[in-house]
């Protein structure tokens, strides 16, 4: 790669970083060009020349944050030692609100914009199936061996996951109206009466 092409390549994420950056700061109603360039130190030209429009921007932003998402899920799970029980409570961890995993306001502002764009609601939904296809790896690894008990892994992995929203979007938007440590207990509770453990 020559040293021109990968500067650009630098830079372009440098703007999707510090968009997702600004978006968990002040949302994405108030992501401007000329802003972005600030934070990042170039013209707002380049932004639009990289990206073209704020929306292309925004999508962009996000399946950038999605991608490096799972690269981070794969390596949480490469670097796990232990039984499906062990590897399932790291994903989880990370998946929540606790976890270094795409930032759960960045969550709440895609899922509230997915509303009005297919093509970021796209991004967001394979991000989400991907978590939720881990889980269900998970699951069926741990009841063919014989540690988890669960008849549906899918419909358990549904359920575990939309528990675990739920629990986080309270913690997040509404200042910890339920505590880290009632999500963790609440999640133990959850997972013996799915799981069996």
């Amino acid at each position: 790669m020559s040293r021109v092409k990968k500067d650009a390549a630098i830079r372009r994420e440098d703007i999707l970083n510090a968009t997702l950056a600004a978006i968990e700061d002040q949302g994405i109603d108030r992501i401007r060009g000329a802003d972005l360039a600030k934070r990042v130190g170039v013209s707002t030209g380049l932004i639009f020349y990289h990206f073209d429009n704020l929306e292309n921007l925004i999508v962009s932003a996000f399946r950038f944050g999605a991608s490096r998402d799972m690269d981070h899920l794969r390596a949480v799970l490469e670097s796990t030692d232990g039984d499906s029980a062990t590897r399932l409570r790291a994903v989880l961890h990370e998946y929540g609100p606790t976890g270094t995993a795409f930032g759960w306001r960045l969550w709440i502002e895609s899922w509230s914009a997915s509303l009005r764009n297919p093509e970021l609601r796209k991004v967001v939904q394979t991000l989400d199936t991907g978590w939720r296809d881990v889980l269900i790896d998970l699951i069926e690894e741990g009841t063919r061996t014989g540690e988890f008990h669960c008849p549906d892994p899918a419909a358990a992995a549904w359920r575990i996951t939309s528990l675990l929203d739920g629990l986080t979007v309270q913690q997040v938007v509404f200042d910890d109206a339920v505590t880290s440590e009632q999500v963790a207990d609440w999640m133990e509770l959850t997972l013996s009466r799915e799981l069996g453990i």
